[in-house]
């Protein structure tokens, strides 16, 4: 299953920014335990399933799960050995952008050592560092 949005505008975007802090999905919203991203980049649809993957296998139908992010940004490559010049890229791949601070994935149902067990397992799929956070009681 490739995340990718069903259509969109432009075919082919700019590389745009990655700087700034996320204002946004910033706090846990469903689940009880969190995964936050701690610095800024791009998340490929195929870490996001190979994610998903891991934490639905781990779950079992025990839990729930809830994924924060979406890939709605087109990334084009060039061939190899395909000299300068001739217009952009055909389309390789789609990615995510997140700012540090998002909160990636959440689960509920499950109790934190479990959770954190499932994460932990998780961030080996993702090229950003991230921490395990919890729904803050009040």
């Amino acid at each position: 299953m490739v995340m990718m949005p069903k259509r969109v505008k432009y075919r082919k975007l700019q590389k745009g920014t990655r700087r700034g802090v996320a204002t946004t999905g910033a706090n846990l919203a469903f689940g009880e335990f969190g995964l936050k991203v701690l610095e800024n980049g791009w998340i490929k649809n195929n870490q996001i399933e190979a994610v998903r993957v891991i934490l639905a296998r781990k779950l079992n139908r025990g839990g729930k799960m809830w994924i924060r992010i979406f890939t709605d940004k087109s990334i084009t490559k060039k061939p190899a050995e395909v000299r300068m010049g001739k217009g952009k890229g055909d389309l390789s791949h789609w990615v995510a952008v997140v700012k540090r601070g998002r909160i990636l994935f959440e689960l509920g149902g499950v109790p934190e050592a479990y959770a954190k067990q499932c994460f932990r397992l998780a961030v080996y799929k993702l090229p950003l560092k991230t921490k395990f956070v919890t729904r803050t009681q009040r």
